[in-house]
């Protein structure tokens, strides 16, 4: 999975380095971009912070950091371009991208994807996001919660506080709702980004979400 994840990096105009966590040389995997390895640290903001300070000890005036999973593998360079193209020009700390449950279910049905049921959209959160280097380390604590309980709407509701859960269980939040609420708790300016690509919203996490990107990624292949 993390070489399908490579090839579209690599195939990207926009990406310049890529910081690869987890995995050492030994690995066997490659990238046609400059590619710097990184020890696991204990927690996903940990790596987050790890990366991002090896960004700008790379790169000092670096701003911004594509935040990628290694578990979705269905991605292209053309969704890694549109994007940072997308994002980049707004002036925010975070966007974070967002798919519609209709695109979802007509891309792969019976997924069994996580969604949020807001006022005016149903969507589940991509794995495919633009952050401001300089923000990420405000906040840790929230952050570090968020992060343990992303698979579950109501609970990251309730770290937000419970007017946000309230409003989340009975849909009177909006998507620009939400995201404000959640950025204020994160001290940051954000935006949420309704992405067209359900490829970015596919991680890997369930036995039949492996076989749906198993079939999906031979039919590529032999493509």
């Amino acid at each position: 999975m993390v070489q399908w994840v490579l090839d579209a990096l690599s195939g990207s105009r926009r990406v310049d380095h890529v910081i690869l966590i987890g995995l050492t040389e030994e690995s066997g995997v490659a990238c046609s971009k400059p590619l710097t390895y990184l020890p696991n640290k204990i927690s996903m903001i940990e790596n987050i912070l790890g990366g991002i300070n090896k960004v700008l000890e790379i790169n000092p005036s670096a701003t911004r950091v594509l935040m990628v999973s290694s578990d979705i593998p269905a991605i292209t360079s053309e969704m890694v371009d549109w994007e940072i193209d997308t994002t980049l020009p707004t002036d925010v700390d975070l966007c974070y991208s967002v798919i519609k449950r209709e695109v979802v279910e007509t891309r792969y049905p019976n997924t069994r994807r996580t969604y949020v049921k807001l006022k005016d959209v149903e969507v589940c959160g991509g794995d495919l996001n633009v952050l401001r280097t300089s923000v990420v380390s405000k906040n840790p604590e929230i952050w570090e919660r968020l992060v343990a309980t992303r698979k579950n709407p109501i609970k990251q509701a309730a770290i937000i506080g419970f007017d946000t859960l309230f409003l989340l269980m009975f849909r009177r939040l909006t998507l620009d709702e939400a995201v404000n609420k959640l950025t204020a708790r994160l001290k940051m300016s954000g935006r949420a980004v309704i992405c067209p690509y359900a490829e970015i919203a596919m991680d890997v996490d369930k036995p039949n979400q492996l076989e749906m990107m198993r079939a999906d990624l031979m039919e590529r292949g032999s493509n």
